[in-house]
């Protein structure tokens, strides 16, 4: 695994706030999501960071799932570059995504776009708590853009399919960034568990008290002893339940100089080929 000289994705609060009076182009994707609303509206129409798009990840940063699939596969790239352009990306544009804290939708927001060729892509690090917490303003004026001009190609950041993932379990390091309990699964239920070989590194594990990505000493602590730097020859891979969480610990990874694949179909892809092995019990990593 070569080097990676990506500058981090995570940026702060004040970094952010330089950015602006800067007069950096930027362009404010809100990707809070919440299991307990219904009306994905009710969000769209909460307070927000001032010019902020609210953004469905379950929709714009996804496409529509099978019956071999997983719940959010990767999105079909014209449609993700239609809506890039209604949230007023240009080629130019710095784009930051924010969620409430967690980081895991803003993360799985930043990997897709990032895989669609945009570079200047971050994740606002701590989320809209952040914000709130730094005394900054808030709206619930929805931002207002021009219809921007950026094209996007598909491939620029690594996925993987199921074969390869059991692959990399194999033969390199397969990431769980699910809790625990999903890991290590329920007796008697075949569809619960892990991969065979995925060690378990929740994105929670990666973050500290207050939902900011850990110090980079931190962070190499929290990675317990998989033996994984920006050294390391072996392959990487992640994946979740559905590919939200397992792209806020491929950003993490790349906070430290780090490359790992994205399982996009991850779990709920996984257990929907009975032949596909289930591995339960004690957590790895």
């Amino acid at each position: 695994m070569s080097r990676n000289t990506v500058s981090s994705p995570f940026v702060a609060v004040d970094t952010l706030v330089a950015w602006r009076a800067d007069g950096r182009p930027l362009v404010l994707l809100d990707a809070r999501f919440d299991t307990g609303v219904a009306d994905p509206a009710v969000l769209s129409a909460a307070d927000r960071l001032p010019g902020a798009v609210h953004v469905d990840i379950n929709v714009e940063a996804a496409g529509e799932g099978g019956p071999q699939t997983g719940r959010l596969p990767l999105p079909d790239i014209a449609t993700l570059q239609r809506d890039a352009r209604r949230w007023g990306i240009n080629p130019d544009s710095t784009v930051i995504a924010y969620d409430d804290g967690k980081g895991t939708s803003a993360a799985r927001l930043w990997w897709v776009l990032r895989w669609a060729g945009l570079e200047k892509v971050y994740i606002l690090d701590g989320g809209y708590a952040a914000w709130r917490a730094a005394g900054q303003a808030t709206t619930r004026e929805a931002g207002v853009t021009r219809r921007g001009r950026v094209e996007l190609r598909a491939g620029h950041l690594p996925d993987i399919g199921a074969a390869q993932a059991l692959d990399i379990a194999k033969a390199g390091l397969l990431l769980d960034a699910r809790g625990h309990d999903a890991y290590e699964g329920q007796a008697g239920q075949a569809a619960t568990g892990h991969i065979p070989g995925a060690y378990s590194v929740p994105a929670g594990k990666l973050q500290d008290a207050d939902g900011r990505i850990k110090a980079p000493s931190a962070l190499r602590e929290a990675l317990g002893g998989l033996g994984i730097d920006a050294d390391t020859s072996s392959p990487i891979a992640v994946y979740c339940g559905s590919g939200v969480a397992a792209a806020y610990d491929v950003a993490a990874l790349q906070s430290l100089g780090i490359s790992a694949s994205l399982y996009p179909g991850s779990w709920t892809e996984w257990v929907k080929d009975a032949s596909r092995p289930v591995a339960q019990g004690s957590v790895r990593g």
